[in-house]
């Protein structure tokens, strides 16, 4: 079954160009989908009942899983090194590339595939689809030119659902593990809030056993990063993003910190799509489901409930000055 929650746009915005030297993506070539052996909740990790039943799945993390053959992994590591030369920086990240499904029709249809999709539904155990915002789709981070730098500091997503996936070989590199914290955002908020670091122990630095392979996340709820490299190398990963076709919990994304690294040309259209698509299955809930009453406080409060990720993308949209991007690493 076909999972679509905001189609892709027909046209890229401003200043976006398509790639004419890149294969047409096949699944059948370049596919190579397998499940991955095990899944770790959200309340293994340590959250309560009350809060998992507000998010998008209850799986925190998956053991890596293969999705691209060879010949796929192949092609995804020609068009990382050649959207590289896109590549911006922010305070949590040096070298990553965002909006790459903009340029690389190859990297695009591979991000919405629907057999991938198919897969994280299995894994999420909820219906899923690839992310209403292009922007969360086929993220790329590179390696940092300084070796005493993470790849990418100690976060969560600004986005619920994604994987993250090894696009150069994990196997050639010293260092650079992607690694996930055994425990909640809490939890880190006052180990790092103390001056301490995160205890060994309870980190945990997934086996990729090549490039294409990849690992399920619930990225706003789990802190993860990726880590220094202890020599120079190759080192590409990229992030997808997915959301729940399920509209009636949190919306679990921090649309704020984008305004900090997305092109706003591209930015806001995709976040008023997002919220609005979101605010639309709520009401359409509403009109099927809401009771007669004279109890207009209650039917006030359901129909402002309905449509507050559209009050709260006007609200940010219209003030978003003197914001940081969250992190858990402030040097």
């Amino acid at each position: 079954m076909s999972h679509i929650a905001v189609p892709f746009p027909s046209e890229v915005p401003g200043g976006y160009e398509w790639f004419t030297d890149e294969p047409k993506f096949d699944p059948k070539l370049h596919l190579a989908l397998e499940k991955p052996q095990t899944t770790i909740s959200l309340a293994e990790l340590g959250y309560d009942s009350d809060v998992i039943k507000t998010k998008a799945s209850t799986v925190a993390a998956s053991s890596p899983f293969r999705i691209l053959s060879d010949e796929g992994a192949k092609v995804l590591l020609d068009v990382a090194r050649k959207l590289r030369s896109h590549a911006i920086s922010c305070e949590r990240i040096e070298n990553m590339v965002r909006g790459g499904c903009y340029r690389s029709r190859f990297l695009r249809d591979l991000c919405v595939d629907q057999s991938i999709n198919e897969l994280m539904c299995d894994i999420y155990d909820v219906d899923v689809a690839p992310h209403t915002m292009p922007v969360h789709l086929g993220h790329m981070n590179f390696s940092p030119s300084d070796l005493n730098k993470a790849v990418d500091k100690w976060h969560h997503d600004t986005l619920p659902l994604d994987y993250v996936m090894m696009v150069s070989d994990p196997k050639s590199l010293s260092g650079g593990e992607f690694e996930y914290f055994l425990g909640t955002k809490d939890e880190v908020e006052q180990i790092t809030a103390s001056g301490n670091s995160l205890p060994n122990d309870r980190i945990v630095a997934p086996n990729f056993p090549g490039p294409g392979y990849a690992i399920a996340l619930h990225g706003d709820m789990v802190v993860h990063r990726g880590a220094p490299l202890k020599a120079p190398g190759e080192r590409i990963s990229m992030v997808n993003g997915y959301v729940t076709m399920d509209t009636s919990g949190d919306d679990q994304h921090r649309h704020i910190d984008l305004t900090l690294v997305d092109d706003p040309e591209s930015l806001y259209a995709e976040w008023a799509k997002h919220s609005a698509w979101r605010a639309s299955n709520r009401l359409n809930h509403l009109i099927n489901t809401i009771d007669f009453s004279s109890d207009y406080k209650s039917i006030a409060s359901q129909l402002e409930a309905a449509v507050k990720d559209v009050t709260d993308t006007v609200d940010e949209m219209r003030d978003h000055d003197n914001h940081e991007m969250h992190h858990y690493e402030k040097t």
